[in-house]
């Protein structure tokens, strides 16, 4: 029987620049916690399926930023210590809960000695405790697609000369060919925020970023749904205009024959974008909503493991949801065996749902579409400690259908390319599809900041057009320190009031370092000790050209 239509997870790996950034509430545990929890137990789930010879594909973004501190020298040698102090701290919690005679709290301090030191035992003798290196290996054996993002996860739209955009997509591509050995196909727009072309108030025609993508050899990207199928705004935003743009309106695609009459477009469709040979993929809706939505989604599960609760001694977290409105002081103590119940049972649901989704979609239209289930992969483990498990048991079912083609991104545009091209409008997958997350009454001061820059790295750019080996160092410094004022993080984080101090004070912290480069520069005297010294601390992309900020 012929497979009904194809089916691919893309999961968006990123976390913010934490290198050297200190420890807990804030800094480098961030991503060591990401590791621990997300990172190493998807690797683990991915070998396994991969030993037990069943079908596997995936595709999934390393961003950039996220790839590099991955593959840091001190990070790995941090992240090992991390987890010996969590085996401790686990330790310590049986012998506490032993004396308080409280078995049930003895066996899940038990079971978290257990599973942190099988996380500690896969990153050092399965994967030679290199990350990059394993996950290098399944693309490297056809098994996975890992796609690139803006080297620093830079709110691509809102930047405010097109040269930070050629920075931002020339470093991640020349990042990924470093780490991966290849270059990448397709990218994960930060934010899945895009922009089109237009012509500036000055004048200035400026191409969409599909333009920036096509130089750069990527031939593919991701969308919300909104983006591809059109739709209401809503959220804190609406009824604002996006950019020159306006509201999201439906869309309608661009034949690629001139007789063929237009149709609404769908988001088991890709499109190539305007006139680019890059294509356009949506994020399917209602598998998304039975992971995300708050009133639904599997996360919510009462037998689920409770993330916000947490021991006041030790940190860890031993109950579970136990339901939607219970408040965390009554919260009832997890079950790892009752939740893995719950999650086969989920997994069945799941993989069903692809099926009905995609023979639903083949009886409307009579074609074979694509159903991208797009998520962040910090959700999975991180967020909600038993989604990795979830991800590999839907990956197993969905590889046994035969009625279901599971594949990669790119694997699915070369098997079937568009048939048709689409404008798109601006948008995002932030609130109301707009750029409201990012660009507020709260965080408006910081763009201001990150434009005067811009424009103070392109009179640098302009003035050393022949630079000698020293003032390359610091304009290649400056660049990275641009890339990391440029973080998207910085006002996500404040909008969410999630570490809003902590984002002001690494956003100062980079720009102040940017312009002490950019003062040393214009002096005529550059400082070599402030390039090393800032190398040190932020040593990353470690093969930067600052002439990719260009025009």
């Amino acid at each position: 029987m012929p497979a009904l239509g194809a089916f691919t997870f893309v999961l968006h790996s990123h976390f913010p620049y934490c290198r050297q950034a200190g420890r807990w509430p804030h800094g480098e545990e961030w991503i060591h916690e990401a590791a621990a929890e997300t990172y190493v137990p998807l690797l683990n789930a991915l070998y396994d399926l991969r030993e037990q010879g069943l079908r596997l594909r995936l595709t999934m973004s390393l961003s950039p930023v996220l790839a590099e501190q991955l593959n840091d020298a001190d990070i790995r040698v941090n992240f090992v210590e991390y987890l010996r102090e969590k085996i401790g701290v686990a330790h310590a919690d049986e012998r506490r809960h032993e004396e308080s005679r409280d078995g049930h709290l003895q066996r899940l301090a038990r079971f978290y000695s257990q599973w942190y030191a099988h996380i500690l035992n896969s990153y050092e003798e399965r994967f030679s405790g290199d990350v990059i290196a394993a996950f290098r290996r399944l693309q490297d054996e056809g098994l996975i697609e890992i796609i690139t993002c803006g080297a620093t996860h830079g709110y691509l739209p809102l930047l405010g000369r097109d040269e930070s955009i050629s920075l931002q997509v020339k470093t991640a591509v020349a990042s990924y060919r470093r780490l991966f050995g290849r270059d990448p196909r397709a990218i994960w727009l930060p934010e899945c925020a895009y922009r089109p072309g237009y012509t500036a108030e000055s004048g200035l025609a400026r191409p969409g970023l599909e333009e920036f993508l096509m130089r750069s050899g990527l031939r593919a990207f991701f969308s919300d749904t909104h983006t591809v199928e059109g739709g209401e705004l809503s959220g804190p935003a609406a009824g604002q205009a996006i950019g020159p743009y306006g509201q999201v309106t439906r869309r309608y695609t661009v034949p690629m024959h001139a007789d063929d009459p237009p149709q609404v477009a769908s988001a088991f469709q890709p499109y190539y974008v305007g006139s680019s040979t890059v294509a356009v993929i949506a994020r399917n809706k209602q598998t998304g909503l039975q992971v995300w939505s708050a009133e639904w989604g599997y996360p919510g599960e009462a037998s689920y493991r409770e993330f916000h609760k947490k021991d006041g001694t030790s940190g860890l977290q031993y109950w579970r949801v136990t339901g939607p409105r219970v408040d965390l002081g009554s919260k009832d103590l997890y079950d790892p065996e009752t939740a893995q119940e719950r999650v086969r049972s989920h997994a069945d649901h799941f993989a069903a749902l692809i099926e009905r989704e995609l023979a639903a979609y083949a009886a409307s239209s009579g074609r074979f579409g694509l159903l991208a289930a797009n998520y962040d992969t910090e959700l999975f483990g991180h967020w909600w400690f038993e989604g990795v498990d979830w991800l590999r048991e839907v990956i197993a079912r969905v590889g046994r259908n035969p009625q279901v083609d599971l594949t990669t991104a790119s694997d699915f545009l070369e098997t079937r390319p568009p048939r048709e091209s689409l404008d798109l409008l601006e948008s995002s997958w932030g609130a109301g599809g707009q750029h409201f997350v990012w660009d507020n009454p709260d965080t408006h001061w910081m763009w201001a900041s990150i434009h005067k820059a811009e424009d103070r790295m392109a009179s640098l750019v302009a003035r050393f057009a022949h630079p000698g080996a020293l003032e390359r160092t610091l304009l290649n410094q400056a660049a990275r320190e641009l890339l990391l004022v440029q973080s998207s993080d910085w006002p996500f984080l404040v909008t969410t009031g999630q570490a809003g101090e902590y984002a002001i004070q690494r956003f100062r912290s980079h720009l102040d370092r940017f312009d002490g480069l950019a003062a040393s520069l214009e002096s005529r005297a550059p400082d070599a000790a402030l390039a090393e010294e800032l190398w040190q601390k932020d040593k990353i992309f470690e093969n930067i050209d600052y002439t990719w900020f260009g025009p």
